[in-house]
């Protein structure tokens, strides 16, 4: 696909022509400057402005720091190693792709914002080191240092002063849209699952997009110390409001699970459900400030509800109702709680309640691949050593171009499960640019004289590509195309083409980007089945952890982190309805992940030896061993069998507890295991030997 229909069918709105005009204006503001300071890299300076282009001051402002500080380290590492290696090509070149190697690593542990210091302070050491190499006799390496560095800083400068005053874009209100429209949907799926005798809304569909968007504001988090909106400074905040957000999709999941098992059953209990519905929707919706005092506070009638339904439903249904009671009690509470949060940070107020433990830590709890990690290391240490090697034995003089692209794109395409396609774009690009640097170089610069006639000739070309940055899947496009016509153009004071060098420099940046793709499609690269696959083992090992886990703390920081994954899974475009199937149960196993930790908090409530006590031991061994096989993809139905009769032996010994309400407790569990992790209907039988027992 050439893109050729999507171009001709773009159609740009007021906001892209704004940031397209601010983006333009301090693009040639930096390069102005450069060439009044007469630098020697004055296309590193523009080049910055367009990477780090953004429509909202925060997240500009973030990620211009992010890149000096990234352009600072990778600067360090250069000067340090390069004086004593240069001498020694080969270890020089392994010394430098491991660095790269290792900047990538970590980069793609921290998915956070600022990875991107990491990552750029691999592939700036690269790009100094290399350019170092080929101006070896004209310019030292602390000078190409230097030089880099203070043209990134001209660049963030210019870029941060432009978007600061002239039609100043905050993120504050798109956070609190998104946010505004989460919570929304949260209580719009609570009302749903209540109300929907049919059950024909797919739930776990609606709440896992409640994840993933949870997921996307998280992200956003991190830039709102960098600007001025009412949010300023409330990154943390801001974060524990989504952590806690995300135990209301637990609770959701959890309540849709019960209202089907009810229904199964019968549905005469629908009416009286439906009064309590009608007491907790005023009660949530109650426009007065919630006060830190009240934030367990139940409606007035939930108890005398909940009886009422209870009379008027069978036998078989009572453990059900009273997890789903247990559910509704967690959702209410989180539900105000989240608002509490919410308020105060409307009003500027940082501080959370007492009542609240935090769930942010200094390193969120966010789904991590090391396995992933590991790979894309590899795969950019290859790639460099390949490129480089080339570039040794064939002494081609623009060889640095082609090894200091190819571990530029791999640092960037390793973050893909499939590279093959941005390759695909990047070299479309690449064909258009040589198109558009020869017209530019031949054509019109000739006739340029004066700086603004070099901006009016360049305004149409960089407003039409800015302007791509912000629609999929033309973004795709714009940034490769802009930044190869800027480097191809290698715009100085005095301006000069060598058609030699043009070429041999256009071969070089497509070859390298070729050797990237080629190495991290052999070592990294993964279909999304093949990732969706790798992050279900992932889900089911985290699953295995949290049998012996007490329910607590660490035990929340860890569904948090399961549950992000779940967003991450949803983001994943695959065609296999297997896959989909399972993702889907996925997130049903989470919401009951809760029930495994109340388990082993409730077995620590049972005399040693006691025969529920011994059944409980035995149950977590059977979960175990199954949730082992799990993670290879595999399922044994023998023991599936006898995990079904454990669950149901369970039921059976709680007649044996003295305490009614710790069987019941331990009943209600069981049923949320066999239903919502085994996908199980419950044995009714024992339901009923249960609550006659009590």
């Amino acid at each position: 696909m050439l893109l050729i229909k999507p171009l001709l069918a773009f159609r740009p709105n007021k906001l892209d022509w704004i940031f397209a005009t601010k983006t333009f204006i301090a693009g040639m503001l930096a390069l102005y400057i450069a060439f009044e300071l007469n630098l020697s890299y004055p296309i590193w300076a523009i080049g910055t402005v367009f990477v780090i282009a953004n429509p909202y001051s925060g997240m500009l402002a973030s990620k211009s720091i992010y890149r000096i500080l990234g352009t600072l380290f990778g600067a360090i590492f250069a000067i340090a190693v390069t004086p004593s290696l240069i001498n020694t090509p080969w270890l020089f070149t392994f010394v430098l792709a491991t660095w790269v190697g290792f900047c990538l690593y970590i980069s793609l542990i921290d998915r956070s914002p600022r990875s991107y210091v990491v990552m750029l302070a691999g592939y700036t050491a690269v790009i100094i080191c290399f350019n170092s190499i080929f101006y070896i006799e004209t310019v030292s390496i602390f000078d190409m240092a230097v030089g880099r560095f203070l043209e990134i800083s001209l660049g963030v400068v210019c870029s941060a002063v432009v978007s600061a005053t002239i039609f100043p874009m905050h993120l504050g209100p798109v956070v609190q849209m998104r946010m505004t429209k989460t919570l929304a949907d949260t209580k719009q799926t609570f009302d749903s699952i209540l109300s929907d005798v049919s059950h024909q809304e797919n739930y776990t569909h609606l709440l896992a997009n409640i994840t993933r968007d949870t997921t996307d504001i998280h992200t956003m988090a991190v830039h709102l110390s960098y600007e001025k909106s009412k949010f300023k400074g409330m990154t943390k905040p801001l974060q524990e409001l989504l952590h806690q957000s995300t135990m209301l999709v637990a609770n959701l999941v959890a309540m849709s699970e019960r209202m089907k098992q009810l229904d199964r059953i019968d549905t005469q209990y629908r009416p009286d459900l439906r009064e309590l519905h009608q007491h907790i929707d005023a009660f949530l919706d109650d426009e007065k400030m919630i006060q830190e005092a009240d934030l367990l506070a139940l409606p007035e009638n939930f108890e005398r509800d909940f009886q009422n339904i209870c009379k008027h439903s069978s036998t078989e249904q009572q453990v059900i109702l009273g997890a789903l009671k247990m559910d509704i009690r967690h959702f209410i509470c989180n539900y105000r709680a989240v608002k509490l949060i919410w308020f105060r940070m409307q009003q500027g107020d940082h501080s959370l309640p007492e009542i609240i433990t935090p769930l942010t830590t200094s390193y969120p709890s966010l789904h991590r691949d090391y396995g992933v990690a590991v790979r894309g290391g590899v795969s950019a240490f290859i790639t460099i050593i390949i490129a480089s090697s080339i570039w040794i034995f064939s002494g081609w003089k623009m060889g640095f171009m082609m090894a200091e692209m190819a571990a530029i794109c791999a640092c960037i395409l390793t973050f893909l499960d499939d590279p093959v396609p941005a390759l695909k774009v990047f070299v479309r690009a690449s064909v258009y640019a040589a198109i558009l640097v020869f017209i530019y170089a031949y054509g019109v610069f000739p006739h340029v004289t004066a700086f603004w006639e070099l901006g009016l000739v360049l305004a149409p070309f960089i407003m039409f590509c800015v302007m791509l940055f912000l629609h999929p899947p033309l973004h795709a496009l714009g940034l490769p195309l802009i930044m190869s016509v800027i480097m191809g153009l290698n715009i100085q004071n005095r301006y000069g083409m060598d058609q030699v060098t043009f070429f041999d420099a256009s071969i070089g940046t497509v070859i390298g980007p070729v050797i990237a793709v080629c190495v991290v499609q052999m070592v990294r690269s993964m279909s999304p089945e093949m990732t969706v696959n790798r992050m279900l083992k992932l889900h089911y090992n985290a699953m295995q952890e949290a049998i012996g886990m007490p329910y607590g703390l660490r035990f929340r920081i860890h569904l948090r982190s399961m549950l992000d994954r779940i967003g991450v899974l949803n983001t994943k475009q695959i065609q296999s309805e297997q896959l989909k199937v399972e993702i889907n149960n996925a997130l049903i196993e989470t919401s009951a992940v809760v029930d495994l930790a109340r388990l082993q908090e409730l077995y620590f409530k049972l005399p040693a030896n006691t025969v529920t006590a011994q059944a409980l031991a035995q149950l977590k061994i059977l979960l175990d061993q199954w949730l082992t096989l799990r993670t290879k993809s595999q399922m044994d139905d023998q023991l599936q069998s006898k995990l079904l009769e454990q669950l149901n032996q369970v039921v059976l010994d709680t007649q044996h507890i003295d305490d009614q309400d710790l069987g019941m407790r331990i009943a209600i569990s069981i049923n949320n295991v066999r239903s919502s992790i085994l996908h199980t209907h419950q044995d009714q039988t024992q339901l009923a030997i249960t609550v006659g027992g009590h």
